[in-house]
């Protein structure tokens, strides 16, 4: 059953996060759907502009029709993630999302305003949420590259500013997390103090939290002994990390570096153990399978057992 992205936050915060999983091939969006009718909680299938060159957006729109009438039980929101002006005016235009991030967090603040609303203008005419972002994160997702020099915490004022300027549904920022595998090192975390003041200036204004996988270190070393060069001096976030976070008012948690690892790791071990093997079909089920138990465990985790 698909659900407004408005309703799916608002019903979320400060009680839940609500997962927020990328995909580019069936097997991602039957893994997650499944996994979320597991758990029995709403989910959002989020779609990068690298996943609609891959697939083409025809043919991901098909796949995930097809499987939301395979799960009917399943709640799900579709949105477009780190889209530009472009891909937010084609997705708005299409009539299958039911929100678009316009990222525009690399542009000067004022820049940043502008191109925001006018995507917030063409959206809202639809009925469609819109999600920002600012502040940087660093790391690698897709073809977006940001270093560590470059990234940013958000601002608490300006973001009450900006939401109040642009009219934004969600905003994501940044407060220490990045793309990618390799987040967290030494004692590095999330910097809940700048969390828990923008939460104090936007009381009821649902956040987002890009980079927010676990990168579990028994998956990079099942990695690794199937033939992988992972690093191993970096981490992701711990379970009771989010769920901080999560109190503090961040109601969309992004994930996509577990799902990837995962891939890689059945993948690899597939291929080491049965090397006379070459039928996509048999990992690919696998993958599934595990991908399902994935999602159904991290939705439980981001439960918040109280509202305090």
């Amino acid at each position: 059953m698909r659900m407004p992205m408005r309703e799916v936050l608002a019903s979320a915060y400060r009680r839940s996060g609500v997962g927020a999983f990328n995909v580019f091939t069936a097997e991602q969006v039957h893994g997650v759907l499944a996994g979320g009718t597991k758990a029995g909680v709403p989910v959002i299938l989020q779609i990068t502009p690298a996943a609609r060159r891959y697939m083409t957006p025809e043919v991901l729109q098909g796949t995930i029709e097809g499987a939301e009438r395979v799960y009917p039980d399943a709640r799900v929101s579709i949105h477009l993630d780190h889209g530009d002006a472009i891909h937010c005016a084609d997705a708005i235009a299409s009539g299958f999302y039911d929100s678009v991030m316009i990222d525009a967090s690399h542009e000067p603040f004022e820049k940043n305003i502008a191109v925001t609303k006018e995507i917030v203008g063409r959206a809202h005419e639809r009925g469609i949420a819109v999600e920002a972002e600012l502040g940087v994160l660093s790391g690698v997702e897709d073809d977006m590259v940001a270093g560590e020099d470059q990234a940013r915490y958000t601002d608490p004022a300006q973001a009450v500013e900006f939401v109040s300027r642009t009219g934004c549904d969600s905003l994501a920022i940044a407060i220490g997390t990045s793309h990618g595998a390799y987040k967290f090192r030494g004692d590095m975390s999330l910097n809940l103090d700048v969390l828990a003041k923008i939460h104090a200036l936007l009381p009821g204004f649902p956040l987002v939290l890009h980079g927010a996988s676990a990168v579990p270190a028994r998956e990079i070393e099942r990695i690794n002994l199937g033939g992988g060069k992972l690093r191993t001096d970096s981490r992701g976030i711990a379970v009771e990390e989010l769920r901080q976070a999560i109190r503090l008012g961040v109601a969309k948690v992004n994930i996509a570096t577990d799902m990837r690892l995962l891939w890689t790791r059945i993948c690899r071990e597939f291929f080491r153990d049965t090397p006379d093997q070459f039928d996509p079909v048999v990992p690919g089920k696998r993958y599934m399978e595990a991908l399902e138990q994935l999602v159904a465990r991290k939705c439980r985790e981001l439960i918040v057992e109280d509202n305090a």
